[in-house]
């Protein structure tokens, strides 16, 4: 995968895309990426890339043009046809599935946005995708451009050490992860489920997976969708929800 992440502040990237599942993906040449300052694309002689928008209000609007010029310029260097997602409040609210679908990409464009946010033409004549990572507003697109670019890298083939862990995640198959435990088995006297000890995988396979609803229904329950349950699913949650009430 080719990653461009348009930015005012590209400084702000190193740590996170130098550390952890990131750096080794880079490593293992999963994916590339690259961060642009699209304030050397501006033909403003002031090397300005905002202005004040039309009809008034506070703040200040990012300009289309060093936007445009820096993503065709991307796009002629490639050769490609590249999803290109706008990091701002009014985009759609980012999920695992989202993630999922963006893995499956060659070439992604990332633009963060700043001040009062975008000329409308870039959100309508650019841009492929608007993301936004939850209701707040934070100074600029960096941040949510960083979880993006995590979330996606993470399941590019061979990035984990086991395929397995990515299958597994909260919100990967619409519910929370069960609880983990580690060694010693007991710890001031707290004790891990003797089911984790017995090595009856079935039986751990149904403890997760009870677990998995009953936590969702407890932290999460939006997130169940009674339709899409197995009979065997529905009979836990049956059962989770008569707990509950007893």
């Amino acid at each position: 995968m080719k990653l461009d992440i348009l930015t005012l502040f590209p400084e702000m990237f190193k740590g996170v895309f130098e550390s952890s599942i990131l750096k080794k993906a880079k490593e293992k040449n999963a994916y590339d990426y690259q961060l642009v300052d699209f304030r050397e694309y501006t033909e403003n002689k002031h090397n300005k890339v905002d202005d004040y928008p039309y009809g008034g209000g506070a703040g200040m609007v990012l300009s289309p043009q060093p936007i445009f010029d820096a993503v065709e310029d991307l796009k002629k260097k490639t050769n490609s046809t590249p999803r290109v997602i706008l990091m701002c409040p009014q985009g759609e609210p980012y999920s695992q599935r989202k993630a999922e679908e963006l893995a499956q990409e060659d070439h992604l464009i990332l633009v963060c946005g700043h001040y009062e946010g975008f000329d409308e033409r870039i959100r309508t004549e650019l841009a492929t995708d608007e993301i936004s990572i939850g209701d707040y507003v934070l100074t600029g697109g960096e941040l949510g451009a960083m979880v993006v670019t995590d979330s996606v890298v993470r399941l590019l083939p061979e990035v984990l050490g086991n395929e397995q862990s990515a299958q597994e995640d909260s919100f990967s198959n619409d519910l929370l992860e069960h609880p983990h435990y580690t060694r010693p088995s007991d710890f001031r006297g707290h004790q891990v489920p003797d089911v984790l000890l017995s090595g009856n995988h079935q039986k751990i396979e149904e403890w997760r997976e009870y677990e998995s609803l009953k936590r969702t229904y407890e932290r999460r329950p939006d997130l169940i969708n009674e339709d899409q349950l197995t009979t065997q699913q529905q009979k836990l949650l049956n059962e989770i929800k008569t707990n509950k009430s007893s």
